[in-house]
């Protein structure tokens, strides 16, 4: 070892002891806030956003802003934890891409709960049976997933979060050879995704859908060839380190900036973080300008719309609910002001939640 080098390693040990040492007051004084709360809601992502926005801005390098939000949700995840360890339930298996975002969004200090669908995701919370709830609610080139919006729709849970995540899917086997592959499982929405580069790469094999991508990861594990021919899922790179699989090609979706939107979802309200969105659910007769009617207070106390979802009401034919997304906070004046004039003009108006932007 050089003198150099050797200089280098005990200015890192040495910064590393600074950090050993700040991190653990920071956790005490995140202890002492917790003794202190008066509602006893120890997960605020208001604060947290608000955290990771202010050491991105001050972030001057090289590490990244990802990285820079990666350390500190880190920290803030373990020191949640001496408060009280969360519980956070998804769509399972283990593997799946809800998987991931709720470990971005909470960190590795959590219990997990999986479950077989997002109906159990909701009644999961919804029985206290977890503390917040991690579900998917559109994808970049799929579009919405219907069945969050319509259980949204019928459920008293509450949005406080959301976590966006680039999907990049991998084509996972046994085998090592992509030729001898005959059968690709995977879900309908990864299949779709993925759907070009199939025909470029194995126009030939058959596609089959299954309730998820680490399911599909999973039944390649178990799956045992006897005719000399190999079957792949599409799934993460998490997936094939779970079930000890190889990656025979990754990055395989059509698009590159593949994106997936989850929602975090919990029982309580989210103070304003200073850069939020607020969810909103809106039905209206079905008659000339119905539509028109919704929007123009918004249009008209300066809300800027950054969503707008059509779902059938399941009420009535031809009745439909529209999601919609706002910029800022339910409490800012003019959304409270533009909310005012909606409850007058549609028949029904709940708002989902108002929750931070998502922080990359």
């Amino acid at each position: 070892m050089t003198d150099l080098l050797k200089k280098f390693r005990e200015q890192i040990d040495a910064i590393d002891g600074q950090l050993l040492k700040l991190a653990n007051e920071r956790a005490k004084l995140a202890r002492e806030i917790g003794h202190v709360k008066e509602d006893g809601v120890i997960y605020r992502p208001e604060r947290e956003a608000q955290v990771l926005r202010r050491m991105q801005d001050e972030n001057q390098g090289p590490l990244s802003s990802e990285a820079v939000s990666n350390i500190f949700r880190a920290v803030m995840s373990n020191c949640r934890a001496l408060e009280k360890k969360l519980s956070i339930a998804f769509l399972g298996p283990l593997g799946t891409y809800t998987e991931e975002a709720a470990l971005k969004q909470f960190g590795k200090g959590c219990n997990a709960i999986v479950c077989g669908s997002i109906d159990e995701v909701f009644r999961t919370l919804e029985a206290d049976q977890a503390d917040y709830a991690v579900v998917p609610v559109e994808n970049s080139t799929e579009g919405a997933v219907g069945l969050t919006l319509d259980l949204l729709l019928s459920s008293s849970l509450i949005v406080c979060g959301e976590v966006t995540l680039p999907i990049h899917h991998c084509l996972l086997s046994k085998q090592t050879d992509i030729s001898q592959i005959s059968h690709v499982f995977s879900h309908g929405q990864s299949l779709s995704q993925c759907h070009e580069w199939l025909n470029r790469t194995l126009p030939t094999v058959q596609r089959e859908a299954v309730t998820s991508n680490a399911y599909a990861a999973q039944m390649i594990h178990d799956l045992v060839a006897t005719d000399g021919t190999f079957a792949a899922a599409i799934a993460s790179k998490r997936a094939a380190e779970l079930f000890e699989l190889n990656i025979l090609a990754a990055n395989i979706e059509d698009d590159p900036k593949n994106t997936t939107r989850f929602l975090v979802l919990g029982k309580h309200d989210v103070a304003a973080s200073g850069k939020d969105k607020t969810s909103l659910a809106l039905t209206t007769k079905n008659k000339p300008g119905a539509m028109f009617d919704l929007l123009e207070p918004l249009s008209r106390h300066g809300v800027s719309m950054t969503k707008l979802e059509s779902r059938p009401s399941k009420q009535g034919l031809w009745d439909y609910v529209f999601f919609i997304d706002i910029e800022g906070h339910k409490t800012d004046p003019k959304i409270a002001a533009a909310l005012t004039e909606l409850e007058q003009r549609a028949s029904v108006v709940k708002v989902l939640g108002s929750y931070p932007v998502a922080v990359v």
